[in-house]
């Protein structure tokens, strides 16, 4: 770098991969002077300091591109799991401190602890086999699950509390679990022949957001996070336009320190996600095993809030 002159430094800097505000800060150079060398080129003291901040910065970033094309090799021999059969382990009294096989061990207090978020999402999967004339949209469901929170079980408890086979309801739902943000791409990508052999109605992904925060850590990576975010959610658009089908997601939140007054809690992926959200409800616990979903966006819908239960038998009024 230090053999250009200053017009080649300038196409060099636009010419990167990445933002040059983050190699600009690591190299101690303030935002002021991280625009000024976009467009005037690197003071000379500064050259051989930002050199050596890029070279490594680029080096990072080959190395992780060689270790994703590693794994999308791997991702490329992918099959579509299928729960053909599902096992309920009894148990006696109150549970408080219990292992879910394969899963999180949960610490309860009066009560298990429930994600009612989940929760939701395999009522869907339930629902959505139904004929139409019970509410359903007659169709085979598509799991992706990014937490490890799927759970045949839940859905064989649900299945049978509405008088239905718990084997044929757990057939038709098709389950991928997503390692990272991309392969949990990938999956939504490949599933478009699947939707079209399958008749899937329903595509639930739960959670939308969780491998994109943990793979894009910092707010020098958040430019490129939502990029991608944005890129999966249109997709997950498309495949519902163009097929007639309905897209469940669930969200992450987090507390915003910030907030003097008021609910601290922010759902992750800003802007990018609510403004593809065509219906954005926010649950929360209430009483018991009462839980509240509130409607916070809807095209057609005032905002409203409403009362249901978490009960064995699935949701209920």
């Amino acid at each position: 770098m230090g053999g250009m002159n200053r017009a080649q430094q300038v196409e060099f800097l636009n010419s990167l991969p990445f933002a040059f505000s983050s190699a600009a800060e690591k190299s101690g150079l303030s935002k002021r002077g991280a625009r000024n060398c976009l467009q005037r080129g690197i003071p000379k003291q500064r050259v051989e300091k930002v050199a050596r901040v890029l070279s490594d910065e680029l080096t990072e970033r080959k190395d992780a591109l060689h270790r994703r094309v590693e794994q999308l090799k791997i991702i490329a021999l992918l099959g579509w799991d299928k729960v053909v059969s599902a096992q309920t382990i009894e148990h006696n009294g109150a549970v408080y401190d219990f292992v879910v096989p394969e899963g999180h061990t949960f610490v309860g207090g009066n009560a298990p602890t429930i994600l009612h978020n989940s929760q939701l999402g395999f009522q869907l999967c339930v629902t959505a086999q139904l004929p139409r004339d019970q509410g359903g949209l007659e169709g085979a469901v598509l799991f992706i699950d990014t937490e490890g929170t799927f759970r045949p079980e839940r859905i064989s408890q649900m299945a049978e509390a509405r008088d239905l086979e718990p084997a044929k309801i757990l057939g038709n739902i098709h389950v991928a679990q997503a390692m990272n943000s991309d392969h949990q791409m990938f999956l939504t990508e490949k599933a478009e022949n699947l939707i079209r052999e399958k008749k899937i109605r329903l595509i639930v992904v739960d959670s939308l957001t969780a491998t994109f925060r943990s793979d894009y850590l910092g707010r020098e990576m958040l430019n490129e996070r939502q990029h991608k975010l944005n890129k999966h959610i249109h997709l997950l658009l498309k495949y519902a336009r163009n097929n007639n089908l309905a897209v469940y997601v669930t969200n992450q939140v987090m507390d915003n320190p910030g907030m003097m007054f008021g609910d601290p809690t922010t759902p992750i992926g800003g802007h990018v996600l609510a403004h593809t959200s065509t219906y954005r409800l926010y649950l929360r616990r209430s009483k018991e095993d009462r839980r509240i979903a509130k409607l916070v966006d809807s095209p057609n819908l005032p905002d409203g809030e409403c009362v249901f239960r978490v009960t064995p038998d699935g949701l209920a009024d």
